[in-house]
């Protein structure tokens, strides 16, 4: 690991960010919060080392965990390609020097026309997990490589992907072979839920995939892609396992699952991490607005900060993620608190079931900071809701 992200004492994942917080807080014409600010040095550590973990891989980085075209640089620098969602994320691999085979365009809700526009520019990679997306990718796109999209339940993973993306396993085989049928290159993928806790958790899906795999081969096809997703987790209040673990099990799984049929090569491997190379290495200052108690007598405190699920701690839904948070008391006596967003919507709650104790001599003007931030935060805020200016983002 590189000395500039060795960890602080302070729980501050590099000396760089802490550097960074040390002198904004004294500037008096510094970044006003809330602000992320992300360290660029540990997004290349972690980039080498799921690209090491993964070697049967291509990495395609989730664009939507973190656009900031410095991080894209980084990606492609690195050798990585990129998972996209839409035609603004399209434009801004390319603006960074992405060739568009670089580019996966892996969202399954696709208008026509956006299709046929990444298609004319030529992305080659496509989702799809109904008939009806196969049919538009048929008309604007021929030649291009797609996959088709297996349900997974998300089980072991703290932000579920299931229910609105994939197809059952029995359908994905009849879609397959329509679109291999129609003269397609085709594929399979799966996602197994954001941060993902349970390192063989890729093992059924991958069954799966061989059964797709076989279908194919017996009708005269290939299945000539897999794309496992992501679901490869950041730092939060639980440890994880080690990225190497989620390695070494994808790797027997995919070794044990799609051994080549009838004579031919396994399938390209592609990844999408998101969260992992991205969430560690941010974090979000913000700015206690207020402290106050519901009654008199009441046992918890409500913390309300100048950010909150509108202004990108969106993945604090249901409690969901739970950040670790740092306070300039850290150390003293502490009671329960509510952490709140400081918007006029009810909803703005992010912490109320979830036991946060935070010191007691917290108040009024105190920087608190959320770890491990760097993901789904800048892309989930809102361009503006109550007033408030989007979250800012700092690179260094």
């Amino acid at each position: 690991m590189a000395a500039s992200a060795a960890p602080a004492r302070t729980g501050i994942p590099s000396e760089k960010i802490e550097r960074f917080l040390a002198c904004n807080a004294i500037d008096p014409s510094g970044i006003a919060t809330p602000y992320l600010v992300v360290d660029t040095d540990i997004v290349a550590e972690r980039f080498d080392a799921l690209a090491a973990a993964l070697p049967v891989a291509d990495i395609f980085y989730a664009v939507k965990a973190n656009p900031a075209p410095e991080l894209l640089r980084l990606v492609l620098e690195r050798g990585g390609c990129f998972d996209v969602a839409s035609p603004n994320e399209i434009d801004a691999c390319l603006a960074v020097g992405a060739r568009a085979d670089q580019i996966s365009f892996g969202n399954t809700i696709k208008k026509r026309a956006d299709i046929q526009r990444a298609y004319d520019q030529g992305v080659r990679l496509f989702a799809f997990d109904s008939e009806q997306e196969l049919d538009k990718l048929s008309a604007v796109a021929p030649e291009a490589t797609i996959f088709c999209r297996v349900l997974c339940d998300g089980s072991g993973a703290d932000w579920p992907l299931s229910r609105k993306f994939g197809c059952e396993s029995s359908e994905a085989a009849r879609l397959l072979l329509l679109a291999a049928e129609r003269g397609f290159s085709v594929g399979a993928s799966f996602h197994v839920g954001s941060q993902q806790r349970d390192v063989n958790a890729w093992d059924g899906a991958l069954e799966i995939v061989g059964s797709l795999a076989r279908t194919l081969a017996d009708a005269g096809h290939r299945l000539d892609l897999v794309n496992i997703g992501g679901g490869f987790p950041g730092q939060y209040q639980d440890e994880m396992p080690a990225v190497s673990a989620y390695g070494d099990a994808i790797d027997e799984a995919i070794r044990r699952h799609l051994t080549p049929t009838h004579g031919t090569a396994l399938p390209r491997v592609l990844a999408e991490p998101g969260r992992y190379l991205v969430a560690d290495a941010g974090v979000l200052e913000t700015e206690v607005v207020l402290v106050a108690r519901k009654h008199e007598f009441d046992a918890k405190r409500w913390v309300y900060l100048d950010c909150g699920k509108f202004g990108g701690l969106a993945e604090t839904m249901d409690e969901a993620i739970r950040y670790r948070l740092l306070t300039p008391h850290d150390g003293t006596a502490s009671g329960p608190v509510v952490i709140a967003g400081p918007t006029c919507d009810s909803a703005d709650v992010l912490y109320e079931k979830s036991d946060y104790e935070l010191p007691m001599a917290l108040g009024e003007g105190d920087r608190v900071v959320f770890l491990s931030t760097g993901a789904y935060t800048t892309t989930y805020a809102a361009v503006g809701f109550n007033g408030f200016a989007p979250l800012r983002s700092i690179c260094i």
